[in-house]
Protein backbone atom coordinates (compact mmCIF):
# COMPACT_ATOMS: atom_id res chain seq x y z
CA UNK A 1 0.00 0.00 0.00
CA UNK A 2 1.38 3.57 -0.79
CA UNK A 3 2.24 5.68 1.89
CA UNK A 4 -0.44 7.96 0.52
CA UNK A 5 -2.44 5.79 1.57
CA UNK A 6 -2.13 5.21 5.73
CA UNK A 7 -4.70 7.19 7.01
CA UNK A 8 -4.33 8.68 10.64
CA UNK A 9 -6.35 5.97 12.54
CA UNK A 10 -4.02 3.28 10.85
CA UNK A 11 -0.96 5.38 11.84
CA UNK A 12 -1.90 5.73 15.15
CA UNK A 13 -3.20 2.50 15.57
CA UNK A 14 -0.06 1.30 14.98
CA UNK A 15 2.33 4.16 16.76
CA UNK A 16 0.41 3.40 19.80
CA UNK A 17 0.60 -0.22 20.18
CA UNK A 18 2.60 -1.34 23.38
CA UNK A 19 6.02 -2.43 21.64
CA UNK A 20 4.46 -2.13 17.75
CA UNK A 21 6.10 0.88 16.81
CA UNK A 22 9.16 -0.64 16.09
CA UNK A 23 9.49 -2.96 18.46
CA UNK A 24 10.40 0.67 20.09
CA UNK A 25 7.79 0.99 22.49
CA UNK A 26 5.33 3.56 22.07
CA UNK A 27 5.70 6.75 19.58
CA UNK A 28 6.45 9.81 20.43
CA UNK A 29 4.26 12.76 20.66
CA UNK A 30 5.63 13.89 17.56
CA UNK A 31 5.27 10.93 15.58
CA UNK A 32 1.30 11.02 16.48
CA UNK A 33 -1.70 11.73 14.09
CA UNK A 34 -2.66 14.92 16.14
CA UNK A 35 0.95 16.52 15.77
CA UNK A 36 0.79 16.02 11.98
CA UNK A 37 -2.90 17.43 12.01
CA UNK A 38 -1.49 20.44 13.84
CA UNK A 39 1.64 21.47 11.69
CA UNK A 40 -0.76 21.13 8.78
CA UNK A 41 -2.90 24.06 9.56
CA UNK A 42 0.25 25.70 9.38
CA UNK A 43 2.30 25.22 6.27
CA UNK A 44 3.46 21.96 6.47
CA UNK A 45 1.99 18.93 4.94
CA UNK A 46 2.54 15.10 5.92
CA UNK A 47 3.99 11.80 4.22
CA UNK A 48 3.73 8.39 5.74
CA UNK A 49 5.39 5.94 4.56
CA UNK A 50 5.79 2.15 6.21
CA UNK A 51 6.91 -1.47 5.64
CA UNK A 52 4.30 -3.99 6.14
CA UNK A 53 3.80 -7.92 6.97
CA UNK A 54 1.14 -9.52 6.15
CA UNK A 55 -0.63 -6.58 5.54
CA UNK A 56 0.57 -4.76 8.78
CA UNK A 57 2.69 -2.16 9.43
CA UNK A 58 5.75 -3.05 11.43
CA UNK A 59 8.07 -0.01 10.55
CA UNK A 60 6.80 3.83 9.53
CA UNK A 61 7.58 7.38 9.55
CA UNK A 62 5.97 10.34 9.79
CA UNK A 63 7.19 13.16 7.88
CA UNK A 64 6.63 16.93 7.67
CA UNK A 65 7.45 18.63 4.01
CA UNK A 66 6.96 22.48 3.52
CA UNK A 67 7.30 24.30 0.27
CA UNK A 68 10.13 26.74 0.60
CA UNK A 69 9.88 29.94 -1.46
CA UNK A 70 9.99 30.34 -4.96
CA UNK A 71 11.30 27.37 -6.95
CA UNK A 72 14.06 26.51 -4.17
CA UNK A 73 12.22 23.47 -3.57
CA UNK A 74 11.04 21.96 0.04
CA UNK A 75 12.56 20.80 3.69
CA UNK A 76 11.18 17.37 5.07
CA UNK A 77 11.33 16.77 8.73
CA UNK A 78 11.13 13.59 10.38
CA UNK A 79 10.84 14.53 14.29
CA UNK A 80 11.25 12.02 16.88
CA UNK A 81 11.26 9.00 14.10
CA UNK A 82 11.37 6.76 12.75
CA UNK A 83 9.81 4.07 14.54
CA UNK A 84 11.53 1.30 13.38
CA UNK A 85 13.84 -1.44 15.14
CA UNK A 86 16.67 0.27 15.37
CA UNK A 87 18.83 -3.30 16.46
CA UNK A 88 17.57 -4.93 12.86
CA UNK A 89 19.81 -2.67 10.84
CA UNK A 90 18.00 -4.46 7.41
CA UNK A 91 14.87 -2.42 8.35
CA UNK A 92 16.14 0.59 9.40
CA UNK A 93 17.92 1.04 6.19
CA UNK A 94 14.84 -0.22 3.90
CA UNK A 95 12.47 2.01 6.11
CA UNK A 96 15.32 4.94 5.75
CA UNK A 97 15.30 4.40 2.18
CA UNK A 98 11.73 4.77 1.46
CA UNK A 99 12.01 8.17 3.33
CA UNK A 100 14.91 9.47 1.11
CA UNK A 101 12.37 8.48 -2.02
CA UNK A 102 9.38 9.95 0.11
CA UNK A 103 11.25 12.84 0.12
CA UNK A 104 12.80 13.15 -3.07
CA UNK A 105 9.24 12.98 -4.25
CA UNK A 106 8.59 16.13 -2.47
CA UNK A 107 11.63 18.28 -4.37
CA UNK A 108 13.48 18.12 -0.76
CA UNK A 109 17.21 19.40 -0.38
CA UNK A 110 17.29 17.54 2.68
CA UNK A 111 15.58 15.40 4.89
CA UNK A 112 16.28 16.25 8.76
CA UNK A 113 15.49 12.92 11.45
CA UNK A 114 15.89 13.55 15.29
CA UNK A 115 15.40 10.19 16.47
CA UNK A 116 13.61 9.65 20.06
CA UNK A 117 16.90 7.20 20.34
CA UNK A 118 19.02 7.27 23.56
CA UNK A 119 22.82 8.44 22.63
CA UNK A 120 25.02 6.01 22.29
CA UNK A 121 27.94 4.57 19.44
CA UNK A 122 25.74 2.05 18.22
CA UNK A 123 23.04 4.59 16.77
CA UNK A 124 25.34 6.91 15.34
CA UNK A 125 27.45 4.26 13.68
CA UNK A 126 24.81 2.56 12.10
CA UNK A 127 23.61 6.20 10.80
CA UNK A 128 26.81 6.99 9.61
CA UNK A 129 26.93 3.44 7.57
CA UNK A 130 24.03 4.26 6.16
CA UNK A 131 24.64 7.11 4.47
CA UNK A 132 23.60 10.04 7.04
CA UNK A 133 25.29 13.10 8.17
CA UNK A 134 24.93 14.18 12.12
CA UNK A 135 24.25 17.95 12.00
CA UNK A 136 24.44 20.69 14.14
CA UNK A 137 20.99 22.22 14.04
CA UNK A 138 18.71 20.62 16.08
CA UNK A 139 14.88 21.79 16.23
CA UNK A 140 13.97 19.26 19.64
CA UNK A 141 15.92 20.07 22.91
CA UNK A 142 18.54 17.16 22.39
CA UNK A 143 19.11 16.80 27.02
CA UNK A 144 15.61 16.99 28.76
CA UNK A 145 14.47 15.75 32.60
CA UNK A 146 12.50 12.71 32.66
CA UNK A 147 10.09 12.69 35.95
CA UNK A 148 8.78 9.22 37.03
CA UNK A 149 5.05 8.96 37.44
CA UNK A 150 4.30 5.66 37.65
CA UNK A 151 4.81 5.62 41.57
CA UNK A 152 2.16 7.53 43.35
CA UNK A 153 1.90 10.77 44.43
CA UNK A 154 3.40 11.17 47.49
CA UNK A 155 6.50 9.44 46.28
CA UNK A 156 7.28 11.34 43.38
CA UNK A 157 7.13 14.24 45.99
CA UNK A 158 9.31 12.48 48.44
CA UNK A 159 11.83 12.54 45.13
CA UNK A 160 11.63 16.24 44.96
CA UNK A 161 14.35 18.67 45.99
CA UNK A 162 13.62 19.80 49.53
CA UNK A 163 13.10 23.45 48.25
CA UNK A 164 10.74 22.43 45.47
CA UNK A 165 8.83 20.66 47.51
CA UNK A 166 8.83 23.94 49.99
CA UNK A 167 7.43 26.20 47.16
CA UNK A 168 4.92 23.76 46.23
CA UNK A 169 3.42 23.86 49.29
CA UNK A 170 3.51 27.94 49.91
CA UNK A 171 1.99 28.22 46.63
CA UNK A 172 -1.31 26.06 48.57
CA UNK A 173 -0.59 28.42 51.46
CA UNK A 174 -0.77 31.46 49.74
CA UNK A 175 -4.22 30.22 48.42
CA UNK A 176 -2.90 29.19 44.42
CA UNK A 177 -5.38 26.66 42.92
CA UNK A 178 -4.78 24.90 39.96
CA UNK A 179 -7.75 24.37 37.49
CA UNK A 180 -7.86 22.47 34.05
CA UNK A 181 -9.68 23.76 30.96
CA UNK A 182 -12.76 22.11 29.49
CA UNK A 183 -11.90 19.51 26.64
CA UNK A 184 -14.60 21.40 24.86
CA UNK A 185 -15.02 25.39 24.81
CA UNK A 186 -11.80 26.25 25.82
CA UNK A 187 -11.50 30.04 24.27
CA UNK A 188 -11.58 31.83 26.97
CA UNK A 189 -9.00 29.93 29.28
CA UNK A 190 -7.16 29.56 26.22
CA UNK A 191 -7.20 33.66 25.75
CA UNK A 192 -5.49 34.10 29.21
CA UNK A 193 -2.72 31.17 28.61
CA UNK A 194 -1.84 33.21 25.52
CA UNK A 195 -1.65 36.64 27.64
CA UNK A 196 0.41 34.74 30.16
CA UNK A 197 2.68 34.07 27.22
CA UNK A 198 3.18 36.90 25.78
CA UNK A 199 3.85 37.95 29.11
CA UNK A 200 6.58 35.19 30.05
CA UNK A 201 8.23 36.01 26.18
CA UNK A 202 8.50 39.51 26.60
CA UNK A 203 9.98 39.26 30.22
CA UNK A 204 12.80 36.36 29.28
CA UNK A 205 13.34 37.53 25.50
CA UNK A 206 12.34 34.18 23.71
CA UNK A 207 9.57 33.70 20.87
CA UNK A 208 6.36 31.74 20.47
CA UNK A 209 4.00 30.99 18.18
CA UNK A 210 0.82 32.81 16.84
CA UNK A 211 -2.51 32.40 19.60
CA UNK A 212 -4.04 30.49 16.86
CA UNK A 213 -0.95 27.95 16.94
CA UNK A 214 -1.69 27.14 20.67
CA UNK A 215 -5.67 26.97 20.07
CA UNK A 216 -4.95 24.16 17.16
CA UNK A 217 -2.63 22.70 19.34
CA UNK A 218 -5.05 21.98 22.03
CA UNK A 219 -8.10 21.14 19.96
CA UNK A 220 -5.91 18.80 17.90
CA UNK A 221 -5.46 16.83 21.47
CA UNK A 222 -8.63 17.72 22.76
CA UNK A 223 -10.73 15.00 21.05
CA UNK A 224 -8.80 12.29 22.78
CA UNK A 225 -8.59 13.73 25.48
CA UNK A 226 -4.63 14.12 25.60
CA UNK A 227 -4.02 17.25 26.84
CA UNK A 228 -4.14 19.28 29.38
CA UNK A 229 -4.20 23.53 29.95
CA UNK A 230 -3.67 23.92 33.58
CA UNK A 231 -4.29 27.25 34.70
CA UNK A 232 -2.99 28.37 38.82
CA UNK A 233 -4.95 31.40 39.88
CA UNK A 234 -5.78 33.19 43.24
CA UNK A 235 -7.54 35.98 44.57
CA UNK A 236 -5.15 37.88 42.29
CA UNK A 237 -5.79 36.31 38.73
CA UNK A 238 -4.33 33.90 36.60
CA UNK A 239 -0.88 34.00 37.76
CA UNK A 240 0.98 30.78 35.68
CA UNK A 241 -0.04 28.12 33.26
CA UNK A 242 1.15 24.92 31.37
CA UNK A 243 -0.14 22.77 28.40
CA UNK A 244 0.64 19.55 28.77
CA UNK A 245 0.00 16.89 25.96
CA UNK A 246 -0.01 12.54 26.69
CA UNK A 247 0.56 9.43 24.53
CA UNK A 248 0.69 5.84 25.94
CA UNK A 249 2.59 5.62 28.78
CA UNK A 250 4.31 9.06 28.25
CA UNK A 251 3.38 12.70 28.98
CA UNK A 252 5.47 16.00 27.85
CA UNK A 253 5.17 19.24 29.45
CA UNK A 254 5.84 21.97 26.04
CA UNK A 255 4.40 25.35 26.77
CA UNK A 256 4.53 27.24 29.83
CA UNK A 257 4.40 30.76 30.89
CA UNK A 258 3.64 32.76 34.13
CA UNK A 259 2.68 36.06 34.90
CA UNK A 260 4.80 39.13 35.77
CA UNK A 261 2.82 40.00 39.00
CA UNK A 262 2.85 37.96 42.27
CA UNK A 263 5.78 36.02 41.78
CA UNK A 264 5.83 35.17 45.25
CA UNK A 265 3.08 32.88 45.06
CA UNK A 266 4.97 30.19 43.70
CA UNK A 267 2.31 29.40 41.32
CA UNK A 268 4.81 27.81 38.18
CA UNK A 269 5.53 24.82 40.85
CA UNK A 270 1.59 24.01 41.81
CA UNK A 271 1.07 24.20 38.13
CA UNK A 272 4.21 21.49 37.73
CA UNK A 273 3.09 19.46 40.63
CA UNK A 274 -0.83 19.17 39.36
CA UNK A 275 0.61 18.57 36.00
CA UNK A 276 2.66 15.47 37.05
CA UNK A 277 -0.26 14.55 38.99
CA UNK A 278 -2.28 14.45 36.13
CA UNK A 279 0.47 12.34 34.25
CA UNK A 280 0.45 9.60 36.58
CA UNK A 281 -3.72 9.58 36.34
CA UNK A 282 -3.72 9.46 32.71
CA UNK A 283 -1.70 6.20 33.38
CA UNK A 284 1.83 7.79 32.26
CA UNK A 285 4.60 6.36 33.70
CA UNK A 286 7.06 9.28 32.43
CA UNK A 287 6.60 12.92 32.42
CA UNK A 288 9.00 14.99 29.85
CA UNK A 289 9.65 18.55 31.22
CA UNK A 290 11.29 19.16 27.76
CA UNK A 291 14.76 20.61 27.03
CA UNK A 292 17.16 21.58 29.10
CA UNK A 293 21.05 22.67 28.30
CA UNK A 294 22.71 20.35 26.62
CA UNK A 295 25.65 19.63 29.19
CA UNK A 296 25.84 16.67 31.60
CA UNK A 297 25.17 16.62 34.84
CA UNK A 298 28.09 17.99 36.38
CA UNK A 299 28.36 20.38 34.30
CA UNK A 300 24.92 21.36 34.94
CA UNK A 301 25.31 21.35 39.07
CA UNK A 302 28.28 23.36 38.49
CA UNK A 303 27.04 26.18 36.55
CA UNK A 304 23.00 26.66 37.35
CA UNK A 305 23.59 29.28 39.72
CA UNK A 306 25.62 31.36 37.43
CA UNK A 307 23.98 31.10 33.97
CA UNK A 308 21.25 33.39 33.10
CA UNK A 309 21.74 32.51 29.33
CA UNK A 310 19.42 30.13 27.04
CA UNK A 311 17.48 27.31 28.88
CA UNK A 312 19.96 27.78 32.03
CA UNK A 313 16.99 29.69 34.09
CA UNK A 314 15.11 26.78 32.90
CA UNK A 315 17.25 23.84 34.50
CA UNK A 316 17.26 25.91 37.49
CA UNK A 317 13.55 25.72 38.23
CA UNK A 318 13.09 21.92 36.66
CA UNK A 319 15.61 20.52 38.16
CA UNK A 320 14.07 20.40 41.38
CA UNK A 321 11.33 18.25 40.76
CA UNK A 322 13.50 14.66 40.65
CA UNK A 323 13.72 13.82 37.02
CA UNK A 324 16.58 12.07 35.32
CA UNK A 325 18.34 13.66 32.97
CA UNK A 326 18.39 12.12 29.31
CA UNK A 327 19.80 13.03 26.15
CA UNK A 328 19.15 11.31 22.87
CA UNK A 329 20.96 11.01 19.50
CA UNK A 330 20.67 14.44 17.75
CA UNK A 331 19.82 15.69 14.68
CA UNK A 332 20.59 13.86 11.34
CA UNK A 333 20.34 14.79 7.73
CA UNK A 334 20.50 13.39 4.23
CA UNK A 335 21.35 16.06 2.08
CA UNK A 336 20.17 15.95 -2.00
CA UNK A 337 21.29 19.35 -2.90
CA UNK A 338 24.20 20.94 -1.51
CA UNK A 339 24.16 24.46 -2.17
CA UNK A 340 20.59 25.25 -1.24
CA UNK A 341 21.26 23.47 1.98
CA UNK A 342 24.03 25.73 3.22
CA UNK A 343 21.70 28.61 2.11
CA UNK A 344 19.04 26.90 4.36
CA UNK A 345 21.12 25.89 6.75
CA UNK A 346 22.52 29.95 7.32
CA UNK A 347 18.91 30.82 7.36
CA UNK A 348 17.91 28.61 10.04
CA UNK A 349 20.94 29.81 12.14
CA UNK A 350 19.20 32.64 12.24
CA UNK A 351 16.02 31.46 13.10
CA UNK A 352 16.50 29.16 16.08
CA UNK A 353 17.90 32.14 18.13
CA UNK A 354 14.16 33.04 19.33
CA UNK A 355 12.55 30.33 17.78
CA UNK A 356 9.76 28.45 20.15
CA UNK A 357 9.80 24.81 21.36
CA UNK A 358 7.12 22.56 19.22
Amino acid sequence: MPEAEIDAAEWDAFASAPGGAGNCGEAHLLQTAAWAQLKCSFGWRVRRVALRSAGRIVAGAQILVRRLPLAFGSIAYLPKGPLVNWQDAAQTQALLLLCDAAARAENAIFLKLEPDLADGAEPRQLLQALGWHASAQSLQPRRTLRVDTACEPAAALARMKSKTRYNIGLAEKKGVVVRSAPLQNAGAELAAFWRLLQSTAARDEFGIHSERYYQTAYESFAATARVALLLAESTGGILAGAMIFSSGARAWYLYGASDDLDRASMAPYAVQWAAMQWAHAQGCSTYDMWGVPDADETQLEEAFTQRSDGLWPVYRFKRGFGGTLARTCGAWDHVYRPGAHFLYRTYLRLAQRKSPPG
